[in-house]
């Protein structure tokens, strides 16, 4: 079965990771992935290397990103995938079985609509989600109605993709598939990941992400501010890494705040992309989370990490115990930060799933598309 796989960015590679490594070690089936977005950005640091240093060879890229982060910058980025991709669907459709889509991406939403005069079946990977604090939730609902498969991170997303028009017998509830990486990586111990990134994780260490909220973009230029002063007051205590931002309409705010405070305090260090690998080595030893990135809702709970997830972007999701909502506002964020336990977070994440979800999705394909297994 020839699969090709859609990845526009470091993220939703990282969450691919585990399925592309099984759909490779399985004779059945022939891999293509097709990467655009900001891994061909050298400004979000190029991480079509990344792909290519994982071993992967059966690579087709796709220019579609345009420098700016304004809503005429986004909406220009949405038609110029669209464009782009139309020739490459024209070219390959009578080469490709199934196209996997993952997440809510306004890429990943112009890349699966220019599929769909080509009539190319689509797979979607995390469906039925709620995310209120961003225009994303709109872009994911769409790329479900004009998915054919979809495999859900919990049973009540899979039945929200049921009432948005998907056929039962084509819904799976498989997990949060980035996960399955807890299990397949060896991650980095304190020493090695001061070896390879020269930061020093035996520090106590919050680990900070914080995208733009691109509902109401108006408040971003408050929330950099409120952000940046709370990680100001935060760094005389703590060790600070900070991973940038995705290319968001107006996420260059966010970013040239964080900037200029990476760049007079030493106790807080700017990472453009750590890799999943540096990634979750880095969740594993900090001290908790801080920000409003998916990775804080869905992985950390699985490292016994506590979050304070910040705004409204990830409002909607459901939630593990382990997080705590505040606002972004400088004083929230600072008591909540004084009355956060330090301990490991010792309950359940509700994305996790007994088995995992790379073999759940197979288990589905070959039983869906009658596959032999040789």
């Amino acid at each position: 079965m020839r699969i090709a796989v859609l990845t526009s960015s470091r993220a939703d590679y990282g969450i691919y990771l585990p399925l592309l490594k099984a759909f490779t070690a399985d004779s059945n089936f022939e891999l293509s992935i097709i990467a655009f977005g900001t891994h061909l950005s050298h400004f979000h640091g190029y991480t079509l290397d990344q792909i290519k240093a994982d071993g992967f060879e059966n690579i087709e890229t796709i220019e579609s990103l345009i420098l700016g982060d304004s809503e005429t910058a986004i909406s220009n980025a949405i038609g110029n995938t669209i464009i782009n991709f139309s020739s490459f669907w024209k070219q390959h459709k009578n080469r490709i079985d199934l196209v996997f889509a993952l997440g809510d991406r306004y890429e990943m939403f112009a890349a699966v609509a220019a599929s769909v005069p080509f009539n190319i079946p689509i797979a979607h990977i995390h469906g039925g989600e709620t995310t209120l604090g961003a225009i994303d939730n709109k872009f994911r609902h769409t790329i479900t109605i004009m998915a054919e498969y979809h495999f859900t991170s919990t049973k009540m997303y899979a039945d929200r993709v049921i009432k948005l028009g998907a056929k039962k017998n084509h819904v799976f509830n498989v997990g949060a598939l980035s996960l399955d990486n807890l299990q397949n990586l060896r991650l980095l111990t304190i020493d090695e990941f001061k070896d390879k990134w020269h930061i020093d994780l035996s520090k106590p260490t919050i680990l900070t992400t914080f995208h733009p909220e691109t509902v109401s973009v108006e408040r971003n230029y408050q929330y950099a501010q409120e952000l940046s002063n709370a990680l100001q007051q935060l760094s005389k205590t703590y060790q600070i890494v900070v991973t940038m931002p995705n290319a968001d309409t107006m996420g260059m705010i966010i970013r040239k705040e964080l900037d200029q405070l990476i760049s007079r305090n030493s106790s807080i260090i700017g990472i453009e992309n750590f890799g999943t690998l540096g990634y979750f080595s880095c969740i594993k030893h900090c001290t908790f989370l801080l920000g409003n990135t998916s990775s804080g809702i869905i992985e950390a709970a699985s490292f016994g990490k506590y979050v304070i997830n910040l705004g409204d972007r990830q409002k909607g999701r459901t939630q593990s115990e382990n997080t705590i909502d505040v606002p972004v506002n400088k004083e929230a964020i600072l008591n909540a930060v004084a009355a956060i336990s330090e301990e490991e977070y010792q309950g359940k994440n509700v994305y996790q799933h007994k088995i995992k979800s790379s073999k759940l999705i197979l288990e589905k394909l070959y039983s869906l598309f009658k596959i032999e297994k040789s």
